[in-house]
Parts: structure tokens; C-alpha cells; sequence
């Protein structure tokens, strides 16, 4: 039966006697795992942050009326051409209003279904913004402030002023960045707004926003949607988009054909509108955990080539063992335990330099105008990295000492001691 205390005592003997050595071994595990914790936590923290810069901003499912060519075109309807191939040139988008029909009964029914997190309205409209002689051409859109701030974060890309402040003033715009800086505008300023049929409205600037998009900073504003309503002459209900948050993400692509369906209307999933972002986000997440594997591997490799020395370094060790009654079983438990010692201390030194190494990286500033809501390095940490480095450690340094130590058991001490 094996004496295990005996077994861990010469372990632990063998592993102070060899200060240097145990040292050096339990260091690669040390920086192959520290490595890889802050590697990966840094990465995969960009990684969100890149994703959630897009995805905050995304509705889950975005409703409105497309502008499409007439699938039946008049010549259809003659039957003398009936049974012909026709031939249409020059075909002209059908005549239809971008107002969603009864709006507001579908955003009511939405909030109700038990899928949906919230429904909230939008009015888009084209316009110029004007300051003396600069016309400048852009976006307004009409919302419910409060509404956005609490499902799509609104609040995070106003950099100046506040959703609260836009909610409370009638003739408010929150102004994109870099429209006002263009115009050398600030909040408390007033900017003209024109509309496509010439109509001209003077708004008070509450507020400026950044959304980290160059492009869409250049011409993208807010105002209440009852302000955008006044401004295009429109009635309470005029709507032309429904934004829609869900609970589930993944429920997007069946939920938005479902209301296709029902209504009418078109509604697109958030996958189909960023099918780009979304494969180079698969990209990013396969570049970070090939490069973490491999990290690990050359670590392991590492840890595999220190503890076999270490083991050779010990022959003699191994033939007086031996010689005084100890079996092969037990020399390689010996050396085996030596080496999970050497992987369980050096595993949890590396999650700790990990530890320290992403904490300073998450405190380092990082300001940037294209990431308004980014103020330091980002930093994910996820729990499982650790769960996974200490496995690691522990499995590589088992097999690390379990290929050498098989060798050592099967050692002839006669020989070694001839040797000598």
C-alpha cells in the first residue's frame, strides 16, 4: 500500500534541496499563465468593446416602411400581354407613405408580447442645419429620450448636457458632435433647421452627442418626437420607425419575420443589419483564442522540458530510493507530486500576476473622441480564464511530470550506481 505522507515528505525534500531549480520550474508556470490570463482578458475586453460601441446603439429589431418597386407592374393587368415576357424600363418605387400605419396600436401590442424587453417609436427626417452663411446637410431623429436612455443607452453617447434635459425642453436638439463642431456650436447656442420643403425652425442646442462614428456624428441629431412632429407638420401619430429590444437576442431573426407577417411592414433582425460586424467579431474571437491556445501550448512545453531535467538531474536520487526498498510506482508518485506541487503554486502565482497585470492595464487612461464612453484600457474579467489557466497548469504539469517519471520508474539503480 503506498505511503502517501512518505511519498509528499521526500517530494517536499527533494524540492527545497533544489531551491534554484524548483524555483525556475515553478516561474514557467508562473509567466506561462499570467501571460495567457492577461492576454486573453485584454483581448476579449476589446473584443466587447468593439461589440458593444455597434450593438448598444442596434435595436434587436428595427420596423419601417420600405421603399420598393411595385412587384405588379400596369402592364400586368392587360390581359393581352398575359402569356408575354415583358420587359420594364425605368420602373419607379410605388407610391407609399414612410408613416407606419396605426403605429401606435403595434408598439402597444409589442410592449405586451412577454419576448419583448420594449417597443419605442422613432420619426427620422432629412434636413439642413443652419448657422449664418453654413448649410449643412443631416439626420434628425425624433425620440422618446427616457426611453431610449433605459433599453439602448442612450445616455452613455450624450457627452454634453442630458437625455432628462432634451425631455423637458420643447424646441431642445441634441446636436451631433461633429455637426457642432463644424458649426462652432455648444450647448445653450441655437442652430436653424430646414426641412425638404423650405420650412425653417430655430432649436435650442441641450446637449451634444457622440456616438463614436465619425460619419454619423457628422449629421446625426436628436429632438422629442413631438418637436420633429411640429417640425414636418405631422399629426401625434406619425411614426416612421419602431426600434424593438428583446430579452433574448437570439429570438430577433423568427420574432422579426413574425412581424413581417403580421403587419406588413419590414422589419429587420440585428444580425441581418450587422452581418459584417458579426463575422468580423467571429474573426477577432478566433484570432484571440488561437493565439491564447498557443500561448498555453508553449508554455506547456516550457513546463515539460524544466521538470524533465529536474528529473534527470536526480538519477542518483532515484537509484538510493530504489536501492532501499521503494517500487517504480512509488518513485514516479515522487516525482509526480513534485511536479502538481510545482504546478499548483506556479498556477496560482500566475493567476495573480494576471490578476495585477490587468488590474494596472484596466487603470491606465485610454480617451479617445472616437470612444466617448472608453476611459481606461478595457479589461474583461471573466472568471472562466482563471478556472481555465489553473487547469491548464495543473494538467500540463501532470503530464509534464508524468512522461519523465514514467522513465524514472523503470530505471535500473545498478546501473546508475556502476555508473557513478
Amino acid at each position: 500500500m503506498t505511503n502517501w505522507s512518505v511519498i509528499l515528505n521526500i517530494a517536499k525534500t527533494h524540492l527545497l534541496t533544489k531551491v534554484k531549480q524548483t524555483i525556475i520550474a515553478a516561474l514557467g508556470v508562473t509567466f506561462g499563465i499570467g501571460a495567457y490570463i492577461t492576454l486573453v482578458s485584454f483581448m476579449t475586453g476589446l473584443n466587447s468593446m468593439l461589440d458593444d460601441l455597434i450593438l448598444n446603439q442596434t435595436p434587436h429589431i428595427h420596423i419601417y416602411n420600405e421603399i420598393e418597386p411595385s412587384k405588379k407592374q400596369p402592364v400586368a393587368m392587360y390581359d393581352a400581354f398575359k402569356n408575354s415576357v415583358n420587359v420594364v424600363h425605368s420602373i419607379k418605387p410605388k407610391l407609399s407613405q414612410k408613416k407606419i400605419h396605426n403605429a401606435l396600436p403595434i408598439i402597444h401590442y409589442l410592449n405586451n408580447d412577454e419576448d419583448v424587453k420594449g417597443a419605442i417609436p422613432q420619426i427620422k427626417a432629412n434636413i439642413f442645419y443652419i448657422a449664418g452663411s453654413i448649410e449643412i446637410g443631416g439626420n434628425l431623429t425624433g425620440i422618446n429620450p427616457l426611453d431610449e436612455a433605459k433599453l439602448f443607452n442612450f445616455s452613455d453617447y450624450v457627452v454634453k448636457g442630458s437625455p432628462e434635459m432634451l425631455q423637458k425642453t420643447d424646441n431642445g436638439i441634441l446636436l451631433g458632435a461633429g455637426v457642432a463642431k463644424k458649426m462652432s456650436l455648444t450647448i445653450g447656442d441655437r442652430v436653424q433647421i430646414s426641412t425638404s420643403k423650405g420650412d425653417v425652425f430655430p432649436l435650442k442646442i441641450v446637449g451634444i452627442y457622440q456616438s463614436g462614428v465619425a460619419d454619423i456624428d457628422a449629421i446625426q441629431s436628436f429632438a422629442n418626437i413631438k418637436t420633429v412632429q411640429r417640425i414636418l407638420g405631422q399629426a401625434e401619430n406619425y411614426i416612421t420607425d419602431i426600434n424593438v429590444k428583446l430579452h433574448n437576442m437570439n429570438l430577433a431573426l423568427p420574432k422579426a419575420k413574425k412581424i413581417e407577417q403580421q403587419f406588413h411592414l419590414t422589419a429587420i433582425d440585428i444580425n441581418t443589419a450587422n452581418a459584417q460586424f458579426e463575422t468580423g467579431t467571429t474573426i477577432r474571437n478566433l484570432i484571440t483564442y488561437a493565439v491564447s491556445i498557443t500561448l498555453l501550448i508553449v508554455a506547456g512545453f516550457g513546463i515539460y522540458n524544466i521538470l524533465n531535467m529536474l528529473i534527470y538531474e536526480k538519477m542518483n536520487d532515484i537509484a538510493i530510493l530504489k536501492a532501499t526498498g521503494f517500487s517504480g510506482k512509488d518513485v514516479q508518485y515522487i516525482f509526480m507530486s513534485q511536479a502538481i506541487i510545482i504546478g499548483l503554486i506556479g498556477g496560482i502565482l500566475g493567476l495573480l500576476i494576471g490578476l495585477i497585470f490587468t488590474n494596472i492595464i484596466n487603470t491606465i487612461p485610454f480617451k479617445t473622441d472616437a470612444l466617448p464612453t472608453v476611459e481606461t484600457y478595457p479589461i474583461n474579467f471573466d472568471g472562466w480564464f482563471y478556472v481555465i489557466g489553473i487547469t491548464f497548469a495543473m494538467v500540463s504539469t501532470f503530464l509534464a511530470g508524468y512522461l519523465p517519471s514514467k522513465k524514472a520508474k523503470k530505471i535500473d539503480p545498478v546501473k546508475i550506481i556502476r555508473g557513478q
